[in-house]
């Protein structure tokens, strides 16, 4: 099947590497006009799409997107909320700087997307947001995730509530959430972990692929292509739901 989200306009925030640019790529592939945006524009490069910088953070700089939306396509079907960022260590690593900073970058900014773009979607009476959260969340916790976890648990109940407030006005929201995905952002993290105990990169690696039953890490595109199912008219019974993509870690 091919142009399953054919003729729809789609929004994906942090499109610059990452799930990000996988669904981005995806719902492209799959007839969409997607506007990509991203913090750092330049990775955004060789992407089939509209292209914005974007710091999710500002309202200002959201409320002018969703301005431009209007003006170039008049309406959006489709928002994916993909900006996030993991704090590692326990609650005594966390300080009230990194506790405000994850709330804002994971949490927050998705508060400030649906409210902003929201009533495009309501004018037409249909629209599908998809935010990613993660297995790590109200599903389950792990070692040295403590606000990380926190705030997936809040995408998670958003999107619950989301969900519930605009089912009869045709809005779907659901949220995915992920296990341990190959990316940019986990390879800095190895990277890091490596540095901090003493251990070769690829003995932080292989923690983290034990930590998933299947034996191997995720790709970014088989998340992206629950985003698409989600996306596209195909899931049009599903709403409110946290959808796991983990390779059997939260079993």
């Amino acid at each position: 099947m091919s142009g399953r989200v054919a003729g729809k306009i789609a929004l994906v925030t942090a499109a610059g590497q990452g799930i990000g640019h996988a669904i981005a790529e995806r719902l492209s592939a799959e007839g969409a006009s997607v506007i990509a945006t991203d913090l750092d524009s330049s990775k955004l490069k060789g992407l089939n799409a509209t292209q914005h910088k974007l710091d999710v953070r500002s309202s200002a700089d959201i409320a002018a997107l969703t301005d431009e939306i209007r003006r170039e396509f008049g309406v959006l079907d489709i928002l994916v909320n993909c900006a996030g960022y993991v704090h590692q260590g326990t609650v005594f690593d966390c300080s009230e700087q990194d506790w405000d900073f994850s709330f804002d970058l994971n949490v927050k900014s998705m508060h400030r997307t649906i409210k902003t773009l929201l009533p495009m979607m309501l004018e037409r009476g249909a629209g599908s947001i998809v935010n990613i959260a993660s297995a790590v969340s109200s599903i389950r916790g792990v070692p040295n995730r403590y606000v990380y976890g926190a705030t997936k648990a809040a995408v998670i109940g958003l999107t619950k509530a989301v969900a519930a407030d605009f089912i009869k006005q045709g809005i779907r929201c659901n949220a995915i959430c992920p296990g341990t995905i190959v990316s940019p952002s986990l390879g800095e993290r190895i990277t890091a972990l490596s540095k901090e105990g003493g251990r070769s990169i690829e003995a932080v690696r292989e923690d983290f692929v034990a930590r998933q039953p299947m034996g191997r890490l995720g790709t970014a595109e088989e998340v992206a292509s629950l985003a698409l199912f989600l996306a596209s008219d195909e899931a049009s019974y599903i709403t409110g739901q946290a959808h796991l993509v983990d390779g059997g870690m939260a079993l």
